[in-house]
């Protein structure tokens, strides 16, 4: 099998090349937008036919080349069923398998960092491809888009280290220039998850990291929704606002800013798009929220006025900025997410509870 593993220095993303050497037929993992050309060039070079770009997860640090590659060859998308994208030409589930020539990838769901996270390991089960699941001596975040550390401790154990210990591991980013580890490395020198950590040790790491925002979730969680491409040509022009300052960001997402929620919270519908245990964590949730997780989120809206203005907010403006975009589809023309979710309403010091509470509330409002 031909390999190669090629890296995007601003995003420090690895991405990689596999491909059959005889029938010729390769794969491409996790793409990024802006090295599109080079990743084409190198196919051409090396005379491959590309037959699929698979994406570990939707990812938050950079824009997917997936949908680019795609609209450039004959290449069919590959996302997991999970990743909340409408975008892909196959969507993949646990114990599925992708085949090019005489070699195949078998898929393993390994949410924690995302619900959509899967692994891609090779058929002899020597090489894994890991995404943000595993890094080298480290493990994706947890506290952003449907981030979990108990479900990660859990895919880390159960689906990679499980496999051999001299299986190769490849993750889709490393900051140190380290560029493949392996399995018995990981279980015996990850810091976070190697080592006999129990899950609670590894939960207290996770929830303890103090991590900074994302510089380019914003424009990458939306943009990933659409395979990295701009927003489907049916979705009809935005008009003017004369509700509220709503702004557009880079990713198409209606915005407005926590503030301005703060100061007008009877100018609009606004709904907490997160899961429910969310809503009781130490950011708490806006007072008077109505709850609707996202996956709800299409058929609840049915029965509100679409003449109302609706306001989205998640933890830091991934999940909302889809619901915005749902319920544009649906003939909403008043609608945006709070940008930076509840991550900048708390940096901004607004007010919060923590109390649980209930999807889904009636709405006398309608």
């Amino acid at each position: 099998m031909l390999f190669r593993q090629l890296f995007d220095l601003e995003s420090s993303t690895y991405t990689y090349l596999l491909a059959d050497e005889d029938t010729r037929e390769a794969v491409l993992i996790d793409p990024v937008l802006e090295q599109v050309e080079r990743d084409l060039s190198l196919v051409r070079e090396l005379d491959l036919r590309l037959v699929y770009v698979l994406d570990t997860h939707v990812h938050a640090d950079h824009v997917t080349g997936a949908g680019a590659v795609r609209e450039r060859t004959r290449a069919r998308s590959v996302l997991s069923e999970r990743s909340g994208a409408g975008c892909a030409d196959v969507f993949v589930k646990e114990g599925d398998v992708i085949r090019f020539g005489r070699h195949a990838l078998e898929v393993r769901e390994t949410p924690g960092h995302t619900n959509g996270c899967v692994t891609y390991v090779t058929a002899d089960h020597t090489m894994a491809f890991t995404g943000d699941a595993l890094l080298v001596r480290g493990s994706g975040r947890t506290d952003f888009q449907q981030g979990s550390p108990h479900a990660l401790y859990h895919s880390v154990h159960e689906k990679i280290f499980s496999l051999p210990d001299g299986c190769l591991l490849y993750p889709a980013h490393d900051y140190k220039g380290r560029t493949v580890t392996s399995v018995a490395e990981e279980k015996r020198f990850n810091p976070r998850l190697g080592g006999g950590k129990s899950e609670p040790e590894f939960v207290d790491i996770m929830e303890h990291l103090q991590l900074a925002y994302p510089k380019k979730i914003d424009v990458a969680v939306p943009a990933n929704l659409h395979c990295g491409l701009p927003e489907p040509a049916h979705r009809e022009p935005e008009h003017a606002s004369t509700w509220a300052p709503v702004e557009t960001s880079a990713g198409g997402i209606p915005e407005v800013t926590p503030e301005w929620v703060a100061s007008n919270r009877s100018a609009a519908r606004v709904v907490d798009v997160r899961e429910p245990i969310e809503l009781s964590s130490e950011l708490g949730h806006i007072p008077g929220v109505e709850h609707v997780p996202l996956a709800a989120v299409p058929s609840v809206a049915q029965r509100w006025s679409r003449d109302r203005p609706v306001v989205l907010v998640c933890r830091s403006g991934g999940r909302s900025g889809k619901a915005a975009l749902q319920l544009r589809d649906m003939g909403f023309r008043d609608v945006a997410s709070i940008r930076g979710g509840m991550t900048a309403w708390n940096a901004a010091k607004l007010p919060i509870e923590r109390r649980p509470i209930a999807a889904y509330p009636p709405s006398p409002q309608g």
